[in-house]
């Protein structure tokens, strides 16, 4: 049983989405297709708003999923966001939400990404190195205005998580030393181009133990009130995301145990948290659907071959990532060991392997847990149209992206002409 349970259920051996038959989105919508509850998008958040209370606020990271009506729905509910590019700041602020309740992370952005936001008047930049401090400094002196900026501390501590999504070791190329940290503040606070408001760290994600996210806020928490000795005034502390959710057997900890761990060790800082869950949000509250093409079998290897491919959903291929892979309509009888793959001309397009299944070609198969790092990380690799992607509310369905087309592949491509 996992969390999503409570919105995507077994009744009377079909999968219902809320209150709406599975089977009748995929007969309406085809497949492959993203399934997202709104419900359980904002019971996630809401129990990450009520775990924090008064101590600070929720960004939601938009790379997890940046779909405009998701964003949208969260704005409502009252997050502000976590982005990583001007396009998805373009994002939150097409779907209404307010620069004013964004920071900006990542450690690329670009002279014209900053000169964006800037301009927007976002809430934060989470400074990443030296450098990027400075053209932050050197464009807000080109605007004659102040850049709100915190330095994204690496406090060297082990996630115990995938290295691909491990951001707070000393050998990552994310955040700034502690040691080196102090120093650029001061010279930070010295500037009349830049505003020093806080202190930011995120150490990686799917974390399935609060005790690294605690070590990291207590040696943030020592250097925070290091900084505040010297008199470089902190407001906020951005503690980032990254907790886990339970894709398989996980057992994950809740946003209860996710802000304790965080918040104890700096209560007595007088600072606002904002804390950046993704992943948390968003990832139970989506589904992927696939359908059954063909039945194969390869030696002693059974394959069932699907409509979707690692375009359409990435994580098994890129992080060797399991879910639960179930059909929409139960049968009673004839389950064996089968591999579900996709029909990517590569190797890697795996969703699972040995999966106890009954199935037939045509049936439709649903991929939990796929609602983060899913569509965001779609590509059109071999030259596939996206999928479609469906917000269920209630007993009401709702296209939120429509699938893209063989005209959609070619948009903005030409015809070589000349000799």
């Amino acid at each position: 049983m996992t969390v999503a349970d409570g919105f995507y259920r077994n009744e009377n051996g079909e999968l219902q989405a809320e209150s709406v038959s599975i089977q009748d989105i995929a007969k309406r919508f085809d497949t492959p297709c993203y399934i997202y509850s709104r419900a359980m998008l904002q019971e996630n958040l809401m129990a990450y708003k009520e775990a924090l209370g008064k101590r600070g606020s929720i960004c939601y990271a938009v790379k997890a999923n940046g779909n405009l009506a998701l964003l949208s729905l969260l704005a409502r509910f009252g997050a502000g966001f976590d982005i990583v590019s001007g396009g998805e700041l373009a994002r939150v602020l097409r779907a209404g939400g307010e620069a004013s309740r964004v920071v900006f992370s990542g450690v690329g952005k670009s002279a014209q990404e900053i000169r964006r936001a800037l301009l927007a008047g976002i809430r934060c930049f989470n400074v990443e190195s030296t450098a990027e401090l400075e053209r932050i400094e050197k464009i807000a002196s080109e605007s004659r205005t102040r850049a709100p900026i915190a330095l994204r501390i690496n406090p060297d501590i082990d996630p115990e998580t995938h290295p691909y999504i491990s951001t707070g070791l000393a050998q990552s190329k994310f955040g700034i030393p502690l040691a080196e940290a102090e120093d650029i503040y001061k010279r930070a606070a010295q500037s009349p181009s830049l505003a020093v408001k806080g202190v930011a760290f995120h150490i990686g994600s799917q974390l399935l133990s609060t005790r690294p996210l605690r070590e990291a806020a207590e040696r943030v928490g020592e250097f925070v009130a290091h900084l505040q000795d010297s008199g470089i005034n902190i407001a906020h502390i951005d503690v980032g995301g990254g907790l886990g959710v339970r894709y398989v057997d996980e057992e994950a900890p809740d946003p209860r145990n996710h802000v304790a761990a965080v918040s104890t060790p700096l209560a007595n800082l007088g600072v606002e948290l904002i804390f950046e869950p993704g992943r948390a949000i968003v990832a139970e509250a989506g589904l992927l659907l696939t359908r059954v093409e063909y039945l194969k079998e390869n030696g002693e290897r059974e394959f069932a071959v699907v409509d979707a491919g690692m375009n359409d959903y990435l994580r098994p291929a890129l992080y060797n990532a399991e879910h639960i892979i179930e059909p929409i309509i139960l049968r009673q009888d004839g389950q064996r060991s089968i591999d579900v793959v996709g029909p990517i001309c590569e190797s890697a397009d795996v969703f699972a392997t040995d999966c106890q299944l009954a199935v037939q070609p045509g049936d439709i198969l649903a991929v939990r847990c796929a609602g983060a790092y899913g569509f965001a990380m779609a590509s059109q690799y071999n030259s596939r149209p996206r999928p479609a992607e469906i917000l269920v509310d209630g007993s009401h369905t709702h296209l939120i992206r429509r699938r893209e087309t063989l005209d959609d592949l070619m948009r903005g491509e030409s015809v070589f002409v000349g000799d």
